[in-house]
C-alpha cells in the first residue's frame, strides 16, 4: 500500500512539475512583444527578401516578427509612399533619386540605429546618395543603377572603343551599329555632365540646370553630329538586346541587360567605362548618372526601433553578397565589392570603371526627365535647327 501512495504522488508530483513548466513556457511566449512590420520589394526580389527575412526571424527571437511581404518596385516606391504615407510600408527600397522628394514630403525616418556603422561599410558614393543635410535617411542595398558601355569584341577593339567618333567609324565600316538611348534624359545628360553642365538644387530647393551655357550648346551641337551618323541607333532595351551580335556592335546600358548580352555575344563578350566624345577638337570623357537602390523607413512606422533593425539587416553585408550571387546586383558594401567573383563579373567591374566619372542622382528632380526626352527626340528625328534655342527652352522647362 505504502508503495502504490509513493507510486501515486510520485506521478501526481511529476504531472504538477511539468504542467507548471509547460504554463511558464506559455506564459513567456505569450508575454513576448509581437511586432508587425510591412516590407515592399520588386517582384524580382520577393524570393530572395523571404529568405532574408525568415532568417531575421530565427535570429531575432526576443519578439514575435509578424512581417507581410508587398510588390513595390523600386521605381514605384516614391509614387506608392506619397499618395498615402499612413499605409506606406514600414520597409521599403527605392531608388536614391527619390530621396529629397521622399524627405521633402517627411515621409521617411532619420536613420538614428547604428548610422555611424552604416557608413562605414558602404561606398561614399552610396552614403552620399543615401543623406540630405548631413543626416542619414536610408541604408544603401546595392551600386548597380548606373551605365556602361557593352561591346562586340570580334567588331570593335579595345582601342576602337575609347572614343565615340572613332568607334562609330569602326562600326559603320562593317556595317554595323552602335547603340544609345538617346531620346532617354537619363542616357543624354552624360554628355552634358562629362563636359562639366550641372544639375543641383538651390536653398529653396528648386532645381537649377546650365545645360544651356556656352558650354552646353556645343555638346548639344556634337550630340548632333553622333546623332546623324549612320552607324548610330537608338531605342530601347529590346532593339539593343534584339541586335547585339547581329546588326548592333556597341550599345551603352546596365547590368539589368547583362545576361541577354552575354548570350548573344558568347565569346565575344565584352564591356568597358563609356567612350570620349569630341567637342571643339577636345576629347571629354562622358560622365553618367550613378544610381543607388536604397532602402528607406517610413516616418508612420509603429515600431521604429525594430523597422530600422530590419532594414540595417536586408542590407548587410551577409545579404549584399547574397545578391550578388543570386541577382549579380553590384554592392554597395566595401567588403563585398572586393570579392573575387565580382571582379570575375565582366559587367559589375565596367560599372566600377564607370562609377569613377559618374555623377550623383541626389539633384535630379521629377521635372527633368520629359524636356530632356524631348531635346533628344527633336536631336534623333533631325529637326533641331537652333541647339542654343532649343536648350534655353528645354532648361527653362526643368527649372519650372
Amino acid at each position: 500500500m505504502r508503495k502504490i501512495i509513493a507510486v501515486t504522488l510520485s506521478l501526481l508530483l511529476a504531472v504538477s512539475f511539468a504542467s507548471c513548466n509547460n504554463t511558464g513556457t506559455t506564459s513567456s511566449q505569450e508575454n513576448k512583444e509581437t511586432v508587425n512590420l510591412k516590407v515592399w520589394g520588386s517582384q524580382e526580389d520577393q524570393s530572395i527578401l523571404n529568405e532574408m527575412i525568415n532568417e531575421f526571424k530565427s535570429q531575432n527571437t526576443d519578439k514575435n516578427y509578424n512581417i507581410t511581404l508587398g510588390v513595390v518596385g523600386e521605381n514605384d516606391a516614391k509614387t506608392r509612399v506619397l499618395e498615402d504615407p499612413a499605409s506606406a510600408a514600414d520597409v521599403f527600397a527605392f531608388a536614391s533619386d527619390q530621396i529629397r522628394d521622399l524627405t521633402n514630403a517627411s515621409a521617411l525616418y532619420e536613420i538614428t540605429k547604428n548610422a555611424d556603422m552604416i557608413k562605414s561599410q558602404n561606398t561614399e558614393g552610396s552614403v552620399d546618395a543615401a543623406m540630405i543635410d548631413n543626416k542619414l535617411y536610408a541604408y544603401p542595398m546595392t551600386a548597380d543603377n548606373g551605365y556602361f558601355l557593352y561591346y562586340d569584341k570580334s567588331v570593335l577593339s579595345e582601342e576602337d572603343v575609347k572614343n565615340f567618333e572613332t568607334m562609330l567609324s569602326a562600326a559603320g565600316q562593317k556595317d554595323k551599329k552602335v547603340f544609345m538611348s538617346l531620346d532617354d534624359g537619363w542616357y543624354l545628360a552624360s554628355f552634358f555632365l562629362g563636359a562639366g553642365c550641372s544639375i543641383t538644387i538651390d536653398e529653396n530647393g528648386k532645381q537649377v540646370c546650365d545645360f544651356d551655357n556656352e558650354t552646353g550648346v556645343k555638346v548639344g551641337e556634337a550630340i548632333q553630329k553622333l546623332a546623324q551618323n549612320k552607324a548610330f541607333i537608338s531605342g530601347d532595351d529590346s532593339i539593343l538586346t534584339g541586335g547585339m551580335g547581329k546588326t548592333i556592335c556597341a550599345g551603352i546600358s546596365g547590368t539589368w541587360n547583362a545576361d541577354a548580352i552575354e548570350k548573344a555575344l558568347g565569346d565575344n563578350y565584352a564591356a568597358t567605362k563609356l567612350p570620349t566624345f569630341t567637342v571643339d577638337g577636345e576629347e571629354i570623357q562622358m560622365s553618367s548618372f550613378a544610381g543607388y537602390k536604397l532602402v528607406g523607413v517610413s516616418s508612420s512606422t509603429q515600431h521604429p526601433v525594430e523597422a530600422m533593425k530590419l532594414a540595417e539587416w536586408l542590407t548587410n553585408e551577409q545579404n549584399q553578397l547574397k545578391r550578388f550571387e543570386k541577382r549579380e546586383l553590384s554592392p554597395s558594401n566595401i567588403n563585398v565589392s572586393k570579392n573575387e567573383n565580382i571582379n570575375k563579373n565582366v559587367a559589375i567591374m565596367a560599372l566600377n570603371q564607370q562609377n569613377e566619372f559618374a555623377t550623383s542622382q541626389k539633384d535630379v528632380l521629377g521635372g527633368f526627365w520629359a524636356p530632356m526626352k524631348a531635346f533628344g527626340t527633336s536631336l534623333l528625328n533631325g529637326t533641331s535647327k537652333n541647339i542654343k534655342e532649343e536648350l534655353q527652352a528645354m532648361v527653362k522647362q526643368i527649372e519650372g
